[in-house]
């Protein structure tokens, strides 16, 4: 076998295949699918620290995000990504009292997967084309209560996560 024929065969059996493979992967990172780190504790107990989940890309939010909603967004304000539950939606009322309850345009919220209430109270009104989150550990969240601009616009929303990776122990579908 001379060097062209070897050439041509490792182009046909590594090279080729590698390439193509990595264009199926950015293709799907791109618009299908991707990974992301949850960095803090702001989402106990529904995801632990530092997990890996993968989020499914959003492509058009104003008809994809509903109440509830675990949400990859970008935070200009904090100039990084992150991931908290979305709960007022465009042109809804936010109240948070005292103890923690949260009410949306006067009715309350039921929040099962709130564990750790916080006392911090405030009144919000989420803009047309913007949404209002919280994380679901709220005695350990720096999340919208606290920020200057408590809105995200529907064109920072990236993501709706559905499975966590990493740690193992809590691999499966999120709740």
């Amino acid at each position: 076998m001379d060097n062209q024929q070897k050439f041509r065969k490792i182009m046909k059996e590594w090279v080729i295949p590698v390439v193509l493979e990595i264009i199926v992967v950015l293709f799907f990172v791109k618009n299908v699918a991707f990974p992301i780190r949850v960095p803090t504790g702001s989402m106990i107990p529904t995801i632990d620290e530092k997990s890996w989940l993968v989020a499914t890309r959003i492509h058009n939010p104003e008809k994809r995000v509903e109440r509830g909603d675990i949400i990859a967004f970008y935070s200009d304000e904090l100039g990084k990504m992150l991931i908290k539950r979305c709960i007022g939606l465009p042109g809804e009322t936010v109240d948070i009292d005292d103890d923690g309850q949260v009410y949306i345009d006067g009715e309350l919220l039921n929040e099962e997967y709130v564990v750790y209430h916080s006392g911090v109270s405030g009144h919000f009104e989420v803009p047309e084309g913007s949404y209002f989150f919280l994380g679901d550990n709220r005695s350990g969240s720096l999340d919208a209560r606290f920020w200057e601009d408590p809105y995200i616009p529907a064109e920072k929303v990236y993501g709706q996560a559905h499975f966590a990776l990493w740690p193992l122990d809590n691999f499966g579908p999120l709740k």
